[in-house]
């Protein structure tokens, strides 16, 4: 199937960012290099090319950040919320200034499309310091008592697949409820958060209140286990926040884990078909299927199941594949070589098993880690790739005949992030909500996010909520 008309090459242009050759870690309001000078190098996913130099933080260093932490704790806390208000405002409002120029930065070091950090990921950024910098005065009537007090020092680590809102995520409602933060980035994603540091002296944030600490995992194994830390933060795999659990086990330390998921999307058989393939589409394809609440299992109702995969082929042979900075671009790279090894692991032991495997044609660039959008039909229950996250754009679609054997197969997982739903019935979407096991339940729609809005998950997938009011929680001694 051919296009109806030719696309020309779109592309933002890198000159709205300037990346520096070398950053050091982010401690008290300063820039400096690592206690022992190690440093290791940020690629950019979509060509291979050496982004930067960033400093790997060690335990002297993380020593230092919670101490600098500590040390701004006592007067940022006692600051009247109306006042702490004013830095998460003036923090949103640099954001939106410098969306562009953040926009292409995630794409350069992630590989993400820009027309997704561009229109997805900037806007909530700043919608979720606008959302909780409206919170910071306002304590004392989210329902966790009269005078709720902040926790102390939050130790933060966030993912390689959305750095700048998981950042936001985690640091806006810390700020607001009146704790210092020592936040770590993934390491193959550490630039937006190094931007950020930058952003908080623009906003004349005191010094102290937000560190940033750049490091493999072994920087925030020492973040974690580190005695001066009130509050743990984790987003990531499942495997990393059971060891962080077990760290903390015994400690006073509050957690929040928002972990890994294998969300069922299920389209029954009155769903407007084509608005149910934009939502499959989006909800396992966009960010490349790097999203923990991605909807990697495709539950459709058998008595549609040709027509839906019919419609939902036609939609991937549309899909274009390529430079994250081309704004025509859908999908984008892979963000390292190791999570490209993993994806196509598990897709070759969907074939394996006997699932049969179909992608569009699609011509992938030849530097950089790219994967090309897949589906696997004739999947089972026993598949490894219905049971395990791929965290990529690969599809797996399993069938159902009754509602009561789709929640069966959606319920069927350690996870329980998310689902989706789509029918036309209100009563049906009501009633399969309260039987599916996962935090968050999309209806006639996937992947749709806001402040206000609380999101985490059961089992597997971890405990805590981040957005709304009860993301305040746990920032709060309560």
């Amino acid at each position: 199937m051919s296009p109806a008309f030719a696309y020309a090459p779109a592309p933002e242009s890198r000159a709205v960012v300037d990346i520096a050759p070398s950053y050091g870690l982010f401690i008290d309001g300063e820039f400096r290099e690592a206690a022992d000078g190690k440093v290791f190098k940020t690629v950019s996913p979509s060509s291979e090319e050496v982004l930067s130099e960033v400093a790997q933080a060690d335990a002297e260093d993380v020593d230092t950040a919670v101490k600098a932490a500590r040390k701004a704790f006592t007067a940022w806390s006692a600051l009247p919320g109306s006042e702490r208000a004013k830095y998460l405002f003036r923090i949103a409002r640099i954001v939106q200034e410098r969306s562009r120029e953040l926009a292409v930065l995630e794409s350069l070091d992630n590989g993400k499309p820009i027309r997704e950090s561009r229109d997805a990921d900037l806007p909530l950024v700043a919608a979720h310091f606008f959302y909780y910098a409206g919170w910071a005065d306002k304590l004392a009537h989210a329902g966790y008592g009269p005078d709720p007090k902040p926790l102390g020092v939050a130790g933060q680590i966030i993912p390689w697949n959305f750095p700048l809102l998981m950042l936001a995520w985690k640091i806006a409602p810390a700020l607001a409820a009146g704790n210092t933060v020592v936040l770590k980035p993934a390491e193959t994603t550490p630039l937006s958060a190094l931007f950020f540091a930058d952003i908080c002296r623009q906003a004349g944030l005191p010094k102290g209140v937000v560190n940033i600490i750049t490091g493999d995992g072994s920087t925030g194994a020492e973040l974690v286990g580190h005695p001066g830390i009130d509050k743990v933060a984790f987003t990531g795999s499942t495997d990393v926040g059971k060891a962080i659990a077990r760290t903390v086990a015994g400690t006073d330390k509050k957690v929040t884990l928002e972990l890994g998921g294998k969300a069922a999307n299920i389209v029954f058989d009155d769903a407007a078909i084509d608005q149910a393939v934009e939502g499959i589409v989006g909800g396992i394809f966009f960010n490349q299927g790097h999203v923990c609440c991605a909807g990697s299992r495709l539950l459709v109702q058998e008595s549609i199941a040709e027509e839906l995969l019919d419609a939902l082929k036609r939609r991937m042979q549309t899909l274009r594949v390529g430079d994250p900075l081309d704004k025509n671009t859908d999908i984008g790279a892979i963000n390292s070589a190791e999570q490209l090894a993993r994806i196509r692991t598990l897709a070759e032991a969907g074939e394996a098993e006997g699932a049969e495997r179909w992608a569009p044609a699609c011509e992938l660039p030849s530097s950089g880690y790219w994967f090309a959008p897949t589906l696997f039909t004739g999947v089972t229950q026993a598949h490894r790739i219905a049971r395990e996250e791929i965290f990529g754009p690969v599809l797996s679609v399993l069938t159902f005949r009754t509602p009561a054997e789709a929640v069966e197969k959606a319920n069927n997982t350690p996870y329980g992030l998310s689902a989706g739903i789509w029918t036309e019935k209100g009563s049906r979407i009501l009633w399969m909500a309260d039987q599916l096991r996962a935090g968050v339940v999309w209806a006639n729609t996937f992947n749709k996010f806001d402040p206000a809005s609380p999101f985490g998950g059961y089992k597997e997938s971890g405990y805590g909520r981040e957005g709304g009011r009860h993301g305040l929680e746990a920032y709060l001694n309560v």
